[in-house]
């Protein structure tokens, strides 16, 4: 029988395969800004969404060449539900895998784990943090290439393709959830 963990089983589960605290922290936003998101798209099932963006990068930090292939193997074995599998592998589409992000609360995932990253550089260089923090400032921030290098411009486009929104829309609406 196949589960769908708590978001504080996956937590759980995200720190048995993760020590790094960069790691866990990045899970746990994930997490929030997922939850967030799922109050508007999916009232019910707000705990799901927060458990996949728990469980999105659980084989990263030991298995980063097979990122997303191992967390396959990993859920499987740890008996996860099908559906958080294929919701929490789809965030590598085109990247790692090729299994393509199919439902909304998938794509959202795709969207915004990378953005997150771009999102929280920005609000370390600022004395306010997130506080007063405005889409046209991530905007400049995004479009300056050398900034938060290692956040996938190509895949946060992609992913407010996938969604139907704006890149400007999209990333006001993760700042709001970061927010939060």
């Amino acid at each position: 029988m196949s589960t769908i963990p708590t978001p504080e089983q996956a937590e759980e589960l995200v720190k048995r395969y993760n020590k790094e605290p960069f790691h866990i922290q990045h899970a746990e936003t994930v997490s929030k800004v997922m939850g967030e998101f799922a109050k508007e798209y999916d009232p019910e099932r707000v705990d799901f969404w927060r458990t996949v963006g728990m469980l999105h990068d659980i084989d990263f930090e030991q298995w980063p060449e097979q990122h997303c292939v191992k967390a396959n193997e990993l859920l499987h074995q740890l008996g996860i539900d099908e559906e958080v599998i294929h919701a929490v592998i789809s965030h590598g589409y085109g990247i790692c895998i090729d299994v393509e992000p199919e439902k909304f609360m998938e794509k959202v995932l795709f969207a915004v784990d990378e953005l997150t990253g771009l999102i929280g550089a920005a609000a370390l260089m600022r004395p306010t943090g997130m506080e007063g923090m405005e889409a046209k400032s991530v905007m400049k921030k995004f479009k300056d290439k050398k900034f938060a290098a290692g956040c996938s411009r190509d895949v946060i486009r992609r992913g407010a393709e996938m969604l139907g929104m704006e890149l400007s829309e999209l990333i006001g609406r993760t700042i709001e959830a970061m927010r939060a």
